[in-house]
């Protein structure tokens, strides 16, 4: 304490009054809710439980006190028994399992297309000339567009889901690679030329490194769309899925199981999304000082 504090006031002031926990506490609120910083871990883990919890609670007020009739929002604890029952039946396995298929094989094959072509795009001006108009073109097309006609060309089949989430994937992929293929640094390039190597050679041992960070961000967040995509093709044309229960569920005014298999759509894609960082941070550790 400060011989000025104890002669102006009379008193210590308040900084010096706070214990060390509460000073620690106090810088890291600062450091927490200054603009641009970035929340450690367990604080990002604490305040998204915290939200979530909030949700749930509110969630449950609505139910349980009728403000919402529990024929269009069960309460959590209807959701939860509905959640048991389809899966000591199986059926919840089963529809997670088909519509897991589904969403795996053509999320893989948009993106084995995208990104070669939005790299070889990104990196050669002819290609981008020729390939991003097309890109452009088609992706403001509405996907919901394309589900009657590719029901007529492939029926209800998996063929014709595969091209729903294709369709709502890969010209968007294209597309996003590209930039990220395009914010390479000049220099690096030019650096790669001073050494004398070739295009293809700058390619592999300077651009796609530096790039490839950026593209495994672009598939993580296009695998949210490919989700998207896949429900809808399911709740129009399928005979099994999740979007298929959904569907079903609503002809019967069955709101629980609806509300049961969102809840495992939400997890799936949250699983799936955790599991993309945490390989990218396996994958890409060298990108960790850059972000």
């Amino acid at each position: 304490m400060s011989a000025v504090d104890t002669e102006q006031t009379g008193r210590p002031s308040a900084s010096a009054s706070r214990s060390p926990a509460q000073r620690e506490s106090r810088k890291l609120a600062q450091r927490v809710l200054s603009f641009g910083a970035k929340s450690p871990r367990p604080v990002a883990t604490a305040v998204g439980a915290a939200m979530l919890g909030a949700l749930i609670a509110l969630w449950w007020a609505l139910s349980a006190t009728q403000t919402v009739s529990t024929l269009f929002l069960p309460t959590p604890l209807e959701v939860g028994a509905k959640l048991v029952e389809l899966a000591s039946n199986g059926t919840l396995f089963a529809d997670a399992r088909m519509s897991l298929y589904r969403m795996a094989v053509a999320f893989l094959i948009s993106s084995a297309v995208a990104v070669p072509l939005g790299t070889v795009a990104g990196s050669y001006g002819f290609w981008g000339a020729a390939i991003e108009p097309l890109m452009d073109f088609v992706r403001y097309m509405p996907v919901v567009a394309f589900v009657p006609l590719t029901i007529l060309w492939f029926g209800t089949d998996d063929a014709q889901k595969f091209v729903i989430v294709g369709i709502g994937t890969f010209f968007q992929q294209v597309l996003m690679v590209m930039d990220v293929v395009k914010r390479v640094p000049p220099e690096f390039i030019a650096f790669g030329r001073t050494l004398g190597l070739p295009g293809r050679r700058i390619l592999m041992r300077i651009v796609l490194p530096f790039s490839l960070p950026g593209i495994w961000d672009v598939l993580r967040v296009s695998l949210g769309w490919a989700w998207t995509w896949l429900v809808l093709a399911e709740l129009v044309a399928a005979d099994s899925g999740l979007g298929y229960r959904i569907v079903v569920s609503q002809r019967y005014l069955q709101t629980d199981t609806i509300m049961a298999y969102i809840l495992v759509l939400g997890v799936l894609g949250l699983v799936a999304d955790q599991l993309m960082r945490a390989l990218e941070c396996r994958l890409f550790p060298y990108a960790k000082g850059a972000r």
